[in-house]
């Protein structure tokens, strides 16, 4: 499992969720609904969460952890997921590959 974020994409978490400078935490989760690349019926979901407990995946970027509790690896098992920014809708864009 990799996780990658953008510039743009940690601008936008930045701007949307007024995150400060350092200490903020985002985790993705999959929850029901929706398409990806990779999942049929299910999409990617966000919250800012400041306390990780022992993510399975995690990257800091600008001043914030962004990461994945154990509780959904089942979603992102096998999984590069890079985030980035979709100007036109003007929302994180999630990306999948296949480890």
């Amino acid at each position: 499992m990799q996780l990658a974020i953008t510039d743009e994409a940690s601008r936008w978490f930045h701007r949307e969720l007024s995150l400060p400078d350092k200490g903020a935490g985002i985790r993705f989760f999959g929850k029901a609904y929706g398409k990806t690349q990779v999942h049929d019926g299910f999409s990617v979901g966000m919250t800012r969460d400041d306390h990780p407990d022992q993510p399975i995946m995690a990257v800091e970027k600008d001043g914030v952890t962004y990461f994945v509790d154990p509780t959904d690896a089942w979603f992102f098992e096998n999984l590069a997921m890079r985030v980035d920014y979709d100007a036109h809708l003007d929302e994180p864009k999630y990306e999948f590959k296949e480890e």
